[in-house]
């Protein structure tokens, strides 16, 4: 046997059994409805369909998040998105907090949010125009309205 052969065993055996070792939680803790974002049905629909899968308690784990190394990611993307903003636990949230989220949201929105690569996957999170402006509204609903430029 070659050597470059034996190599090539040995990285499609570590990548198999990389693959079976489980990496942090796959789960959707339990959501109460009274901790839920409350918003007009354009802006949760939106949110649903493109910032649920990380921001929420609601996540769809698919195929892909139990595969090495993209289960790593995926459930990191998640871990993260949950932690910095988690849409079933809004109202648990400040109203200061509530406020420098809706700023956020509104900033990030079709800049760097979604993620380019869960839109690779994902292609009907993106966002369009007309949604970016719907989110934004609804984001500074207090406030001036101001469309804030997009990718």
């Amino acid at each position: 046997m070659s050597t470059g052969k034996l190599v090539s065993g040995i990285l499609v055996g570590t990548f198999v059994l990389m693959s079976l070792i489980p990496y942090g939680e796959k789960t959707n803790p339990p959501v109460d409805e009274k901790l839920t974002l409350k918003a007009p049905k354009e802006v949760m629909d939106i949110f649903q369909r493109s910032c649920f899968d990380c921001h929420s308690n609601r996540t769809k784990w698919p195929w892909y998040s139990s595969v090495f190394p993209m289960s790593w990611s995926v459930r990191d993307h998640v871990k993260n998105g949950r932690t910095a903003l988690n849409f079933d636990k809004w109202n648990s949230y400040s109203k200061e907090k509530q406020a420098k989220l809706r700023q956020n949201i509104a900033t990030k929105a079709g800049r760097t949010m979604p993620l380019a690569d869960y839109l690779w996957l994902h292609e009907d999170a993106k966002l369009t125009k007309s949604e970016l402006e719907t989110i934004q509204k609804w984001a500074y609903k207090d406030r001036e309205f101001e469309l804030k430029s997009v990718r």
